[in-house]
């Protein structure tokens, strides 16, 4: 199951049922779960762990030094779930002394030329389309889809279930359920098809529609708008998930998109 091109550090952990092509190299203090398939012309260094029955598709780097001027070579990892899928010429780099990890969850698809810089954490199922750029330290919920080429800055925040649209600059954090577009990244909607494939009820997403009409079209600070979702709304998972959010971002959120000049200053 190991082609004899390939290079297998005796200090790594691979299980037995693991298969890679020509030309790979495992470095050491590497695991390795069962089933996983490693295309050839990968490159998996020190401190990596790969959950089962991943696929990582050629020419990947995973676990390299991150690119932080302030790492000092401590040693850190990248954890990567079961069931991923890592396609063409992805690098996922590990933590530093921030987190000490890199962290990707379970059922990731991440695709061809997509970048996860140190320290970030990726939640399960998540979608990177093809040239996604996370810089370090980003935090990503479950669910969370990216179009192509989209990318996200340093410290930000994206909530589960939430789609940013292909070609996007994220520099805010983005609440759960919510589509995002436009320049400046701005709300565009809840993310109501994808919701409704992961089995949210109609009760569910119009609940989540009447939170965000609050936050983003009466015209209120995001102040007056929690004021309001925290004495007027009932209490579900839904409300206290996206009030959470909100009141933990360090960035701020994004704002409604208004059409007079690109931007709106009613939601801070």
């Amino acid at each position: 199951m190991i082609h004899f091109n390939s290079y297998i550090h005796p200090d790594a952990k691979v299980a037995t049922n693991v298969k890679i092509d020509p030309f790979t190299v495992i470095h050491p203090n590497v695991e390795i779960g069962e089933g996983t398939w490693i295309g050839s012309n990968v490159t998996i260094q020190e401190g990596t762990t790969i959950g089962k029955n991943c696929k990582i598709f050629p020419g990947t780097v995973i676990g390299s030094e991150p690119q932080d001027k302030k790492y000092a070579g401590e040693k850190t990892t990248v954890e990567i779930g079961d069931d991923c899928v890592i396609r063409e010429f992805v690098t996922i780099h590990r933590g530093t002394s921030d987190k000490w990890k890199t962290v990707v969850g379970k059922g990731c698809w991440i695709l061809a030329y997509s970048h996860i810089g140190h320290d970030c954490t990726i939640g399960n199922y998540c979608t990177l389309s093809n040239s996604t750029q996370i810089a370090g330290h980003v935090v990503l919920g479950d669910y969370v889809g990216f179009g192509g080429v989209v990318a996200v800055h340093q410290f930000v925040k994206i909530g589960s279930h939430s789609f940013i649209s292909g070609g996007s600059l994220v520099s805010k954090d983005v609440p759960p359920f919510i589509k995002a577009a436009r320049q400046p990244l701005s709300y565009a909607g809840v993310n109501s098809v994808g919701l409704k494939r992961r089995g949210y009820s109609i009760e569910q997403i119009n609940h989540i529609l009447d939170i965000y009409r609050v936050l983003y079209n009466k015209g209120l600070n995001v102040t007056q708008a929690v004021q309001i979702l925290e004495e007027e709304f009932p209490v579900t998972e839904e409300r206290d998930e996206i009030l959470t959010f909100i009141q933990e971002s360090t960035r701020g959120i994004i704002k409604r998109y208004s059409k007079a000049n690109g931007d709106d200053d009613s939601i801070a």
